[in-house]
């Protein structure tokens, strides 16, 4: 018998620590060589350890939420033979060496153990997020159903409290609504509940860890660092709209356009003029960087936290392309496959909760940069057109700056260089 040592490899350049987001194994597991053990969280992304050798897991590190250094022992494994490890790495178990060791260079076997999925923020496997949390079980049926069925967090909360299982439930839209659950309660015969009924649910507490400490850590950062102020302009998109619905009749095989990548067209065309809007402030070196380049960051919302994918040279690309973009990113970080390059030098980020947008918002800002803008709902209002009361689609875009680098005449002013294009697709689409 021997004892194997499984020390923590370096998972990225300049990183000495890594936090532990969630655990595979447990103290007393039987583990095959390449099971997964945990899953460690560093700045940028989310690695999965795997285990080199066969054997039954002695000791772990630590728990959820812990911090390992770079080197240190994160799992100690009891091995069957002495060829399963190198010497070094192996020593009879009477003669137990302490947890934490130094660090030290990666052995061959190390080597073998290095990151095999390196995921942006999100771990890819279901039994992480079950580790890094402790939500509520939920039946069988309605976790089976996800895959399928499309449906708000309040709804799901809702079907669960019911013990309706959302694949049953059907929908006149690709997304099911709490009026189709009052529906379905109604066609099998039973009561309609109130939104949020079925008796109070128990407490729940939940560690902070690995994606949700860091968007904390980010966003109190920010807030205590960034003296932010808002500015909130209505635009006119009635014209953008009728243009955005004819280009998607004819769109063939092009992705489907929102209004999204018509806004970040009209921002690679009003940036230039108002540079000091794309660009990004380090305060600690006293320095400014205006950017040539549109990197725009695109607020994402994954099962595990906001995320910001970045779309490189945005001023650059079609609307299609855009539309092909934000696709593409939106699901690489859903899914945990965005890489680190993807995650990371955004000048200027836009946030959208599309038709769930609200009025107005604040949003924060994304350090380093010193500007964020938020798109909320389109809204049909009745307003004054040349003296004639109309029907028109209107929209508030809200602007967060930081007023140590932006002043309130360039915040207004390129919020009316905006305008132009927003409202007036012809330029807009112009080359």
């Amino acid at each position: 018998m021997g004892l194997y040592q499984f020390k923590l490899p370096d998972i990225g350049e300049g990183i000495a620590e890594a936090e532990i987001v969630a655990w595979h194994v447990k103290v007393g597991d039987k583990v095959e060589e390449d099971q997964q053990l945990a899953d460690m969280m560093t700045d940028k992304a989310t690695v999965e350890m795997e285990s080199p050798v066969a054997g039954t897991v002695t000791k772990l590190a630590g728990e959820v939420g812990d911090q390992v250094a770079i080197g240190s022992v994160l799992v100690e494994i009891e091995t069957e033979g002495a060829t399963a490890a190198p010497d070094h790495q192996l020593h009879d178990s009477t003669t137990e060496q302490p947890l934490a060791d130094g660090a030290s260079e990666p052995t061959a076997m190390q080597e073998k153990a290095l990151p095999v999925t390196a995921t942006a923020h999100a771990p890819t496997s279901p039994k992480s997020q079950a580790a890094s949390s402790s939500p509520r079980p939920e039946p069988e049926t309605e976790a089976a159903s996800k895959t399928h069925v499309l449906a708000s967090p309040a709804v799901r909360a809702r079907a669960r409290d019911l013990g309706i299982d959302l694949g049953e439930v059907k929908s006149a839209s690709d997304r099911i609504r709490h009026s189709d659950l009052d529906a379905y309660l109604l066609y099998k015969g039973g009561s309609v509940s109130a939104r949020g009924g079925g008796g109070p649910r128990p407490d729940e507490t939940i560690k902070v860890v690995g994606l949700r400490r860091k968007i904390a850590e980010n966003m109190q950062e920010a807030k205590r660092r960034i003296p932010h102020f808002t500015l909130v302009e209505e635009f006119d998109v009635t014209d953008l709209e009728d243009t955005r619905a004819m280009m998607n009749r004819d769109r063939g095989s092009n992705p489907k356009l929102t209004l999204l990548p018509f806004l970040i067209t009209a921002m690679g065309k009003a940036l230039p003029d108002w540079p000091m809007l794309n660009a990004t402030f380090d305060d600690d070196a006293g320095v400014i960087t205006r950017h040539g380049a549109l990197n725009l960051g695109m607020a994402t919302q994954t099962p595990n936290g906001l995320m910001v994918a970045v779309i490189r040279d945005a001023q650059a690309k079609s609307v299609w392309q855009l539309a092909s973009e934000i696709t593409r990113l939106a699901d690489a970080a859903r899914t945990g496959k965005a890489s680190r390059e993807e995650l990371s030098g955004s000048s200027i980020t836009l946030s959208s909760l599309g038709p769930m947008g609200g009025i107005t918002s604040t949003p924060v800002i994304n350090r380093p940069e010193v500007a964020i803008i938020a798109v909320n709902k389109v809204e049909e209002k009745v307003v004054v057109v040349d003296g004639d009361l109309e029907i028109r689609k209107r929209m508030n875009l809200s602007l967060s700056c930081d007023h140590r680098v932006v002043d309130g005449w360039d915040a207004a002013s390129f919020m009316q260089t905006l305008k132009t294009y927003i409202e007036n697709p012809i330029r807009l689409l112009s080359a």
